[in-house]
C-alpha cells in the first residue's frame, strides 16, 4: 500500500471522528411500514406532473451541487378536506444537476457518477416511489438529530431548510435502489378549490439507501466517499387534480 493511500485513509479516519460534531435535525427513518388501506369511498386525484417535481442538493466540505427530479405519476386518495394516502413515482434518470453548465465536463462527470453503480444504479433501478402510510398534525419534536462534521458547506440544518408553514407530519415508504425505509417529515399540505398542494423540505441520509460507494469500490474510492456529506437536503412541490 503506498504512502498516498495510507495518508488518505489517515485523513478519512480524522473526518469520521469529527463527523460528531454541530448536530442538525433530520427525518425520523425507520423500515418499511404498513400502508393502510383507503376507504372506497375516497376521491382519488392524479399527481399532475407537468406541476410536480423533486429537488436535491448534496454536499461535501468543498462545495455543493443541486438539482432535480421529475415526478412520472401517481394518486392522491381525499375524504372530504383530507388527504389520507397516496403515492408518486419518480423518474431516477431525469436527475438534472442545475449548478453547473449542461454539457461541460464537470457536469457529464457528476451526473455519469449519480447515475452510476456507486450511487442510484439508474440502470438497474431507474425509478423511485413514495407510498403514503400516515399523515398527522405537524410536531416539530419528531425531528430527530444527526450529527455532520462542521465546514462552510455543512448541509443546511432541517429548522433553516424546512418548509414554511407546514401543517402535517407525513410518514411514508421511500423505495430508493431495491430499499425501501419509512421516513417522516414536515410538509405543508392544503385542499385549494378541489386539488391538493403540497409542499415540504427536509433532509435524508443517503447510506440509508444505499447511495454510497459499494463493496466493490477500491480503497480510494470509499475514502472519497467519507469526503461526501450523508445528509441530503430534499423537497418536493406535488400537485394533484
Amino acid at each position: 500500500m503506498t504512502k498516498q493511500i495510507l495518508a488518505m485513509i489517515a485523513i478519512g479516519g480524522i473526518f469520521a471522528f469529527t463527523s460528531c460534531g454541530d448536530s442538525q435535525n433530520t427525518v425520523e427513518t425507520t423500515e418499511a411500514q404498513d400502508v393502510q388501506e383507503v376507504a372506497v369511498e375516497a376521491t382519488m386525484l392524479s399527481v399532475d406532473t407537468m406541476s410536480s417535481e423533486i429537488s436535491w442538493i448534496g454536499s461535501k466540505p468543498t462545495g455543493k451541487h443541486n438539482g432535480t427530479i421529475r415526478v412520472t405519476g401517481g394518486d392522491l386518495a381525499l375524504e372530504g378536506t383530507e388527504v389520507v394516502g397516496g403515492n408518486f413515482a419518480i423518474d431516477i434518470t431525469s436527475l438534472t444537476v442545475l449548478d453547473m453548465p449542461e454539457g461541460s465536463e464537470n457536469h457529464g462527470k457528476l451526473r455519469g457518477h449519480l447515475m452510476s453503480d456507486d450511487f442510484f444504479s439508474a440502470e438497474e433501478y431507474p425509478s423511485a416511489e413514495f407510498i403514503i402510510t400516515s399523515l398527522s398534525a405537524y410536531d416539530q419534536t419528531q425531528l430527530v438529530v444527526s450529527d455532520e462534521f462542521e465546514t462552510e458547506n455543512t448541509p443546511l440544518e432541517a429548522d433553516v431548510h424546512i418548509i414554511d408553514n407546514p401543517t402535517h407530519l407525513v410518514s411514508g415508504n421511500l423505495t430508493m435502489r431495491g430499499t425501501t425505509k419509512n421516513v417522516t417529515f414536515p410538509a405543508r399540505v392544503q385542499v385549494i378549490d378541489g386539488q391538493v398542494v403540497a409542499a415540504a423540505k427536509f433532509n435524508i441520509n443517503r447510506t440509508d439507501w444505499g447511495l454510497q460507494y459499494n463493496n466493490e469500490a477500491n480503497v480510494v474510492d470509499k475514502i472519497k466517499d467519507g469526503f461526501i456529506y450523508n445528509t441530503v437536503n430534499v423537497g418536493f412541490e406535488l400537485v394533484a387534480r
